[in-house]
């Protein structure tokens, strides 16, 4: 697992990305909380795998879905967008998956 920059050209693949996330406050005078979305990409180099990417998505899925209070908030999943794409942006033709989450904290 890779976080804030991806890894280097030799990787192995399969691998899972943590790339970027957005924090948006809900306006409150005694407390923080509101929403986070997280973007998470799985990148496999043989397109015929479409099984493992989605193996590993649910995988993804059920760790976010699992993550319930940490040491100052509760958390929920809200939403969550999976995709699983085509990608062309190397030599060898790669799937792409990708899952974008929305947490509301509290």
């Amino acid at each position: 697992m890779y976080d804030t920059f991806l890894p280097p050209k030799d990787t192995p693949y399969p691998f899972i990305f943590i790339a970027d996330s957005q924090q948006i406050d809900d306006p409150n005078k005694t407390a923080v909380f509101g929403n986070v979305y997280q973007t998470i990409h799985v990148w496999h180099n043989n397109p015929k795998q479409r099984g493992t990417v989605s193996e590993m998505l649910l995988d993804i899925k059920q760790v976010c879905y699992s993550l319930k209070h940490t040491a100052n908030f509760a958390w929920d999943v809200r939403n969550v967008d999976q995709r699983i794409l085509p990608d062309n942006t190397t030599k060898t033709p790669l799937l792409h998956g990708l899952l974008e989450v929305e947490f509301k904290f509290s």
